[in-house]
This record gives structure tokens, sequence and C-alpha cells, in this order.
């Protein structure tokens, strides 16, 4: 009995430092979590090349994690966003130019990172090479002259320079397909804006004011009427 009352006795005074020792605890505790979570950088930046001494941005360049195995792609006008964390290794490349590697800087205090990356060119571009079936300049100018256009090639040569066909066809792009260049450089467009809102909801149309007025402008001038 004498034995516990000197244990109890020697207790009770702590029982007033338990409380400040269980917050420090929690307070350690809570700041060694926060040094193991990996911090979070909103990298951004232009990447640019230069041509004929001027910089210009380099569209639909990849910015990669090779790392993790993830990227992006900068748009047409060169600009890229990413999230990544200190440390974390980049990658530029684009078809033509030379790859670029860098490391986040871990010195980092900030949650945004923003640089210009410049590409130097990789490759040279050889001159276009046109080939035709006749041996010279002067034998092409022979067959030319020789050639004998009939009144139905007349006719239809002069149908597709007619004003009023050009103007449809600028209008309509099925009656002229897409080139391969403009075709690319559509599907790339379009790879490039889903890109950007990867993991969200894309804005939509029906919410635009523009595209009201536009709605409204076009039911007003019957373009929605059957055709007979």
């Amino acid at each position: 009995m004498p034995s516990f009352y000197i244990f109890f006795t020697i207790l009770q005074p702590m029982r007033f430092l338990l409380p400040i020792i269980a917050i420090f605890i929690t307070a350690l505790n809570a700041a060694a979590q926060s040094d193991t979570e990996p911090k979070l950088i909103q990298f951004s930046g232009l990447v640019v090349t230069n041509l004929d001494g001027n910089m210009v941005p380099v569209p639909y360049a990849t910015v990669s994690l090779p790392e993790k195995r993830r990227g992006t792609y900068s748009d047409h006008r060169g600009f890229f966003t990413i999230v990544v964390e200190r440390g974390d290794l980049i990658r530029f490349s684009c078809i033509g130019l030379e790859t670029v590697t860098k490391r986040v800087p871990d010195t980092l205090t900030q949650d945004r990172y923003s640089i210009v990356q410049i590409m130097a060119q990789d490759t040279l571009t050889l001159p276009e090479v046109v080939i035709f079936p006749w041996p010279s300049r002067e034998h092409f100018k022979i067959e030319f002259l020789k050639m004998d256009v009939t009144p139905e090639l007349q006719r239809i040569a002069a149908e597709n320079l007619a004003n009023e066909y050009v103007a449809e066809a600028r209008r309509n792009p099925e009656m002229v397909p897409y080139g391969g260049r403009e075709s690319a450089n559509f599907y790339l467009r379009r790879q490039s804006r889903e890109y950007v809102y990867f993991g969200q909801t894309p804005p939509m149309n029906i919410f635009s004011p523009l595209a009201w007025a536009e709605f409204f402008k076009a039911w007003k001038e019957g373009q929605f009427k059957k055709k007979q």
C-alpha cells in the first residue's frame, strides 16, 4: 500500500504534462508525414526553336516523363503544362529537332515552375526534287506542245477553273479533299485540344452566348429549313 501511494504521488504531477506530450508527438508525426509526401508542381513553359534567325514556337512537341511513363504535347503555339514532382526527369522531343533532357530542380519552394525551352535543329532538310518522265526540260516542252487537247478536256478544264466552282469548293471542303499536310495538321490540332482537357470535363458550347447568337442568326436566315 505505501508503494502504490508513493507511485501515485509521483505520477500525479505528471498528469498535466501528458496532453502537452501527446500534442508534441502528433506535431512531429504530421511534420514527418508532410516531408515524405510528394510535392506536386505545375510545370509550364514554351518550346521554341531558331528558324532563320528568329525564335518560333514548336507545335505539338512531346513533353514526357520517361521515368513515370506519362507526358503531354505542346499546343500549336508551343505552350505546354504538366504536373511534376521535384527531381523528375523531363524529356522534350520533336521530329527534326534534337531531344533535350533535364530534371526539375529539387530546391524549388513554390508549386509553380515555368521555362522557355530552346530546341536545336537536328536534321538538314533537302530541297524538293521533282521527277519527270522526260530526260530534260526541252523534251518536256516538245511533248507538251505536241499534246492534242480535245474539246472534252477543254470543257473539263474550263469547269474546274470557273469562279462558281472555285467559290463552292472553298465553302465545301468535301469537294476538294484535304492534302496530307492539312490532314495531319487538323489531326494534331484536335489531339492537342483533347490533351488540354484530359482528365476534366471540356467546356460545352451550350453555355456559350456566342454559340447561341450564331444559332439564332442561322435560324433567322433559314439554314435549318429542309432543302427541296
